[in-house]
Parts: structure tokens; C-alpha cells; sequence
């Protein structure tokens, strides 16, 4: 069970967009992930007609090691660290360790 997965909102809290949020688009292997709008780099594209590609500049997003990004705490409106609980059910969750508060899925 992983502490960042897609579609959570994270808060980067280190590297050049320190401060910034946004939402994990995709993760590549098991410690790196891609965020929205986050650590863009310019990528210059070949025209290709065949593939109806316009050349150009355009921006990528690249990945992110998951020790820079930490989850987004919507109560407490900041970043916090995730653990992991087992609910009365049997069922493992992941909780923010300031609040003990279950992560909304």
C-alpha cells in the first residue's frame, strides 16, 4: 500500500516549485510520481504529418522522487505526513499522522 497514489493532492516541499500543489497524475515506479503543472521542463517537438504532430515547444511534465511530495491536508489546509491504520473491519487505511483523520479516498 502506497503513502501517494494517483489523484491524491499533494504539497511539493522541496526543489524549485516548493510550495506549489497539485494533483499525482501518474506514478511511474514505486518512488517516483508525476504531479500536474508540477516540474515542467520545455521538450521541443518534430512536425510529423503523418502523425498530425505540430512542431514547437511545449512543456512536459516530469516526475518527482515521493520524498519532495507530501500529502495535502484539506483541515488543516497545509502538508502532512501519512501512516497507516487498521480499522475495526480488518481493512488497512491510511490516516494524517497530525489529526489521525482517514484520508478521503
Amino acid at each position: 500500500m502506497d503513502k501517494i497514489r494517483k489523484g491524491d493532492e499533494v504539497v511539493v516541499i522541496a526543489g524549485k516549485d516548493k510550495g506549489k500543489r497539485g494533483t499525482v497524475l501518474v506514478r511511474v515506479d514505486a518512488e517516483h510520481v508525476v504531479v500536474e503543472g508540477i516540474n515542467r521542463a520545455k521538450k521541443h517537438v518534430k512536425p510529423n504529418p503523418v502523425k498530425g504532430v505540430v512542431g514547437g515547444v511545449a512543456d512536459k511534465d516530469m516526475p518527482l522522487h515521493v520524498s519532495n511530495v507530501a500529502l495535502y491536508n484539506p483541515t488543516t489546509q497545509k502538508a502532512d505526513r501519512v501512516g497507516f491504520k487498521t480499522l475495526e473491519d480488518g481493512t488497512k487505511t491510511r490516516i494524517f499522522k497530525s489529526s489521525g483523520d482517514v484520508v478521503a479516498v
